[in-house]
């Protein structure tokens, strides 16, 4: 490894916010933190705008102070990884942020279905929540985008596996997909008929069987008629 790649930024806000140079792993302050992840996380933005989003109780005044006082402590500590404009500011183009490595991982499964998404992607996408423990306005909104998007991804595996005659790696992939959101049909979906070309009738009927109470119990509704005629043949309405 050359001594630039061992200098290369790499930032971290899936499972945990960490950010590293080379194989060093870097002390930083809450408020940084939060500065680069939303930078990492938006791109480049007006100065005003991250001011505002980050310090929301403050006065103007005292939110631009805090945000320079912030960029000071960042350029300082820690050279060449932000990039600060007299009106913006974004990471430099050679920091390695793994949110952004997964959204164009799951973008290029999107574009290219062709394409067999490898089964690390499976542990990869069920476990990649954004920064958990974060609870301000703009940290949520993004918990949730990613969110949906791993769902997407997690049920494109599970199509590809379907389609492959690879029902054991649906049935996880579908699985994966539930764990992350309960309530959401169209992972149940898949993840009965993985069982059924497995040729689990008991494991489809099961699943279905609690994803039918819970719906009911707290939404008060009932699965669609896809979901349930997929096993009404061995479980009567």
């Amino acid at each position: 490894m050359t001594g630039a790649l061992a200098q290369e930024w790499h930032l971290s806000l899936l499972g945990a916010w960490r950010l590293q140079r080379g194989n060093t792993t870097m002390a930083v302050a809450s408020r940084e933190q939060r500065l680069i992840a939303c930078v990492g996380l938006l791109g480049c933005r007006h100065r005003s705008f991250l001011a505002g989003l980050l310090w929301p109780k403050s006065s103007e005044t005292q939110a631009a102070g805090n945000l320079r006082t912030t960029v000071w402590c960042i350029t300082h500590a820690f050279p060449q990884l932000l990039r600060a404009g007299a009106a913006t500011l974004e990471l430099d183009e050679s920091v390695r942020v793994d949110v952004a490595a997964l959204q164009r991982h799951v973008a290029t499964l999107q574009e290219q279905p062709g394409i067999q998404a490898p089964e690390s992607y499976l542990d990869h996408l069920t476990r990649a929540e954004l920064l958990p423990g974060w609870y301000d306005d703009w940290v949520v909104f993004e918990q949730e985008r990613l969110r949906q998007l791993r769902l997407s991804a997690l049920e494109h595996m599970a199509r590809q596996y379907l389609a492959g005659n690879e029902p054991g790696k649906a049935v996880i992939a579908a699985l994966s997909a539930v764990s992350i959101e309960p309530l959401r049909e169209s992972a149940h979906l898949l993840l009965v008929q993985a069982h059924l070309a497995g040729g689990n009738r008991a494991a489809a009927v099961r699943a279905y069987t609690m994803f039918a109470s819970r719906l009911q119990g707290e939404l008060g509704v009932l699965p669609s008629n896809q979901l349930t005629d997929l096993v009404s043949e061995f479980h009567p309405r």
